[in-house]
């Protein structure tokens, strides 16, 4: 069925239909603003983000079940970074005239199941008809304790840098991808299906370990720059210990080079965050084991001295991650 026959309005019915109550949303799809209640004690996040089809994603590449869930990971994965608990979304779509009926209610399916799974509500947004590339615009809520947000501001010399996950496989599957081969699984679902590190960021900062955070959206090198740069600080990370995972190093064998995707890849939306030494301890307790690999990949180091990378470094020289100009 095309869009044209169901029309702005018959595909926000179909939404409100899909979506259901939540705690704290007082009024949500339908009027001019959503209303919603903050938790007494919390103070509120909010990020926005685009995907744009040919910059951000493919059709041909990802289903479009596959791209809603994409859409409410990446943003979500924001609030992980501040140590936030999702609360809202809000959802804009500029949709092409060669969408179906069919391929919107498959991309919100998508995008109400991560929204569950992160237990947050779509409470509004906006449709408007795209004259070329499917447009998905987001904007994500959430809320955290009083003065338990986690900055990128606060590293400080003799601070640990630590890494959640593993770096690379995403930006591995697009390459290999954009060569006309066919990734690994495990790289596909890093590409197409993220997974927003929510648990241990707000792990993270109901104990107060950060001192600073950020999630990995554009690549180590350009994410631990906006650190360096807030805290006004440098660091020295130690090549041999950036976490890979079993594919990525089967893939990356025999082409040295494209362990450059380690560094710059970008879109593997892994926590990066720094913690006072006397903290690293608790790091290593069952709370946060069981919330998946965290390695320790280097030290904050004391203002002008710049980033150091101990051994192998990116082979593209000046290569410092991924920027839309």
């Amino acid at each position: 069925m095309k869009l044209a026959e169901i029309g702005e309005f018959g595909l926000i019915g179909r939404l409100r239909k899909a979506v259901g109550e939540n705690r704290d949303v007082v009024l949500g799809i339908g009027d001019d603003c959503a209303v919603t209640e903050v938790p007494a004690g919390h103070r509120l996040l909010t990020t926005t983000d685009l995907l744009i089809e040919g910059i951000h994603f493919r059709r041909d590449w990802t289903d479009l079940r596959q791209l809603g869930r994409k859409s409410v990971s990446v943003n979500v994965s924001d609030l992980a970074a501040m140590g936030g608990t999702p609360r809202h979304l809000s959802l804009g779509l500029g949709l092409p005239p060669d969408l179906t009926v069919e391929d919107f209610d498959h991309f919100m399916n998508g995008f109400l199941a991560a929204a569950a799974d992160y237990q947050a509500a779509l409470i509004g947004g906006d449709l408007s008809r795209s004259p070329g590339p499917l447009v998905i615009a987001v904007t994500a809520q959430g809320v955290v304790d009083n003065s338990r947000h986690v900055p990128r501001s606060g590293a400080r010399p003799g601070d640990a840098v630590y890494l959640s996950g593993t770096l690379g496989d995403s930006a591995l599957a697009l390459h290999l991808l954009q060569k006309g081969e066919q990734p690994d699984p495990s790289l596909v679902r890093r590409l197409h299906d993220p997974e927003a590190k929510v648990a241990l960021g707000e792990a993270l900062a109901a104990k107060g370990l950060p001192s600073a955070m950020i999630d990995i959206s554009d690549g180590l090198l350009a994410d631990l720059g906006h650190i360096l740069e807030s805290s006004n600080a440098g660091a020295h990370i130690q090549a041999a210990a950036l976490p890979l995972s079993h594919p990525f190093r089967r893939a990356t064998a025999n082409d040295p080079e494209l362990l450059d995707l380690a560094w710059v890849g970008g879109e593997d939306y892994e926590l990066l965050f720094t913690v006072p030494p006397d903290q690293e301890a608790l790091l290593r307790t069952p709370e946060f084991i069981r919330l998946g690999p965290l390695s320790r990949i280097g030290t904050i180091e004391p203002p002008g001295t710049g980033l150091k990378i101990v051994g192998r470094a990116p082979a593209k020289t000046g290569a410092q991650g991924y920027s839309h100009f």
